[in-house]
């Protein structure tokens, strides 16, 4: 059975090498640092790279160099004599030491890393005329590239700001560029410097005439980009004023080496940024899974709103309190012997709860009622409900309420049997 036949293999995209004004091994050693590390270095702008290798194209580490103050031959610690093979860049923050294989290659990365930061070809080096041309070659790349770029230090920011910045920032320079304030389309140069423990802040107007830049003092002078711009005021001031660069050294993406199983190759690794996501925008649930529904606004009742809860059913009604029946008297307008009926009103108004019960009152046996010769005198007719509800104590009849029905009914029996007179 014929094996199922693979795709062809495709050789994996190599990045393009970089390209650089001058590139060469170069030994670094930091501050941070014990010994000197080799890399592949290559000069591009104003920032110096470093790679691993002459076949890697993403860089390890980059030196701006922008901030330099000053180069320096490094003889070896503890030597006199000089053997032409060091050197040493001393930063705004920092110094860092380089060591090359001979030197003439020292001459070249002197040379070349003064020309794009002085832009100008330093005639202090031994150099031969073929590196003189590639060095005049250089320049006029730097100063195409300047032309098309904004300088670091251009800021947007007014003038109360830019004197913030560099009053609060003074290790980061003194020389600042913004937008002009008259909106003629030109700039303005901010500078602040100490004389004698205080501060001396000055603005500068720079006009924009065509493709030129005209610096308005006494004697105008025209520059050919912004960065020229920058650089007058840093060399007619002796360096005195240095160009205000933040601290951004630390890098905003993960990055690392990985090794490239196919050529043995070092290939520099690194994740795409994130967009950044405007204010107010909602992250997307993933592709697949449920659609979240927008909150909803839950918006709180007051206490006026509020509906009165209703009440128990149970307890909805009124208890009806029990009546004694009146008692079935000959004689109707003799009121009952039992507590007094409470009739009951039309509108009765609703209570909420039970109204506690009343104990029972104590049972008081009734005299038996005499006739006027001693016998006993007939009882009234009673129903079963009368005696089943027994009299309260402040029913009770009284001494004299008990002797006028006595002879009432005393007077009924006489009447009822008149042969007995």
């Amino acid at each position: 059975m014929a094996s199922a036949l693979s795709p062809p293999r495709v050789p994996k995209p190599k990045g393009a090498l970089p390209s650089h004004y001058y590139e060469n091994f170069l030994e670094k050693k930091g501050p941070c640092d014990r010994d000197y590390k080799k890399f592949w270095a290559g000069l591009q702008g104003c920032t110096l790279y470093f790679y691993n290798s002459n076949r890697d194209s993403q860089h390890m580490e980059k030196l701006d160099l922008t901030a330099l103050v000053k180069l320096t031959d490094d003889p070896p610690w503890g030597s006199s004599r000089d053997p032409g093979t060091h050197f040493s860049l001393v930063l705004r923050n920092q110094e860092i030491k380089f060591k090359v294989e001979s030197l003439e290659s020292r001459e070249m990365w002197k040379g070349f890393i003064l020309t794009v930061v002085e832009l100008r070809i330093p005639s202090n080096l031994t150099l031969l005329p073929g590196h003189l041309y590639m060095m005049a070659e250089a320049l006029a790349k730097e100063e195409a590239r300047r032309a098309l770029e904004v300088p670091s230090c251009f800021l947007k920011v007014n003038r109360l700001e830019a004197q913030l910045l560099l009053e609060r920032y003074p290790e980061c320079g003194n020389l600042l560029l913004r937008p002009s304030g008259d909106g003629t389309g030109g700039v303005s140069v901010t500078t602040r410097q100490t004389l004698n423990g205080s501060s001396v802040v000055r603005h500068y107007k720079v006009k924009h005439e065509g493709s030129k830049y005209v610096i308005d003092v006494e004697e105008p002078f025209s520059c050919d980009s912004l960065d020229a711009v920058v650089n007058y005021f840093v060399t007619r001031t002796k360096k005195s004023l240095v160009p205000f660069l933040p601290d951004e050294d630390y890098e905003k993406v993960l990055g690392y080496v990985e090794a490239d199983n196919e050529n043995g190759e070092s290939v520099w690794v690194a994740r795409e940024a994130p967009a950044p996501r405007a204010p107010g925008d909602v992250p997307r649930p993933p592709s697949g899974g449920p659609r979240q529904l927008p909150p909803v606004p839950v918006t709180p009742v007051s206490s006026q709103n509020k509906l009165t809860p209703l009440p128990n059913e149970d307890e909805n009604y009124v208890i009806p309190i029990a009546h004694t029946p009146a008692a079935t008297y000959v004689n109707g307008d003799v009121p009952s012997p039992s507590r007094p009926v409470i009739r009951k009103p039309k509108n009765v108004a609703k209570v909420q709860a039970k109204p506690p019960k009343l104990p029972k009152p104590p049972v008081v046996p009734k005299p038996e009622p005499q006739g006027l010769h001693g016998g006993l005198a007939k009882k009234p007719a009673v129903n079963s409900a009368q005696a089943f509800f027994p009299t309260t104590g402040l029913a009770d009849l009284t001494a004299e309420l008990e002797e006028k029905l006595r002879r009432r009914r005393a007077l009924e029996h006489s009447a009822g049997h008149p042969g007995d007179l």
